[in-house]
């Protein structure tokens, strides 16, 4: 049995992120989600997103629950297969995709929509999803995400392949990050992914300029701890250890005596 509010604290300790860690949990019925769950709708009085969710949870250190009712994103409708319409939301996203000017023609629209497509979920096979900061320990969750930056980012891979050493791969493709590249990929594939957040993520979601993301598949958690603490006790930490134990190098114009 994995510790997750242990775990969470030493994820915390190594990489330092700003906001929590999120673990992820898909679920069959609302019957699943835990107590202090809050509902966009139930408990805020309106429709939201995946992506706002995601933005309370990490940020607030809520427990928040979102179904097909909860959900005002036609992009999620479709992906998480909420759509009692299917056909009209796909026309509807390749209208916008082709409005926005993502893609050069039909046809480069047509593959942008096929490929996030592919890691879309069966239809009535989850009726909604719940993020909460790993710390509470509420959820056993099918995957962890955690926002960071760069160097950040570069700790958690360090951990995530020093098991077998395998350098990870990634679809980037700057639209439906989060929620599908994030989510959906992680859960389909079962292993840890880099991701770019898109465009949604940062007017909606709130993620900012700095930000990546960084999920895997909960199983990994210890593993990816481990890898964090060897490493760190080798000197290889976040904050990174930069070197300033010289003389500094001042210019000339700066009369400076020995």
């Amino acid at each position: 049995m994995i510790d997750w509010s242990g775990q969470a604290k030493k994820l915390n300790t190594f990489i330092r992120p700003q906001t929590f860690p999120i673990g992820v949990k898909m679920v069959e019925s609302a019957d699943g989600f835990p107590e202090k769950t809050r509902r966009p709708v139930k408990d805020m009085g309106f429709q939201s997103t995946v992506c706002v969710a995601m933005a309370m949870a990490r940020k607030y250190g809520w427990t928040v629950g979102i179904t097909k009712e909860d959900n005002m994103c036609p992009v999620a409708a479709l992906f998480y297969g909420w759509s009692d319409t299917e056909d009209q939301e796909e026309r509807s996203l390749f209208n916008f995709l082709r409005a926005m000017k993502y893609g050069r023609d039909d046809g480069a629209v047509a593959e942008m929509l096929a490929s996030a497509k592919k890691f879309r979920l069966e239809k009535g096979k989850f009726s909604g999803i719940v993020f909460s900061p790993l710390e509470l320990g509420r959820i056993e969750p099918d995957l962890v995400m955690v926002f960071c930056n760069s160097a950040q980012l570069m700790r958690l891979v360090h951990a995530a392949t020093r098991e077998n050493g395998i350098s990870l791969t990634s679809t980037f493709s700057g639209r439906f990050g989060a929620c599908n590249e994030g989510v959906l990929q992680t859960l389909k594939t079962h292993q840890a992914k880099v991701v770019l957040p898109g465009n949604g993520d940062r007017v909606w979601g709130m993620v900012q300029d700095d930000e990546l993301i960084f999920t895997f598949p909960a199983d990994w958690l210890d593993t990816i701890v481990e890898g964090l603490e060897a490493t760190h006790q080798a000197g290889v930490r976040y904050p990174i250890p930069i070197d300033v134990r010289h003389p500094p190098n001042f210019p000339p114009q700066l009369d400076v005596k020995a």
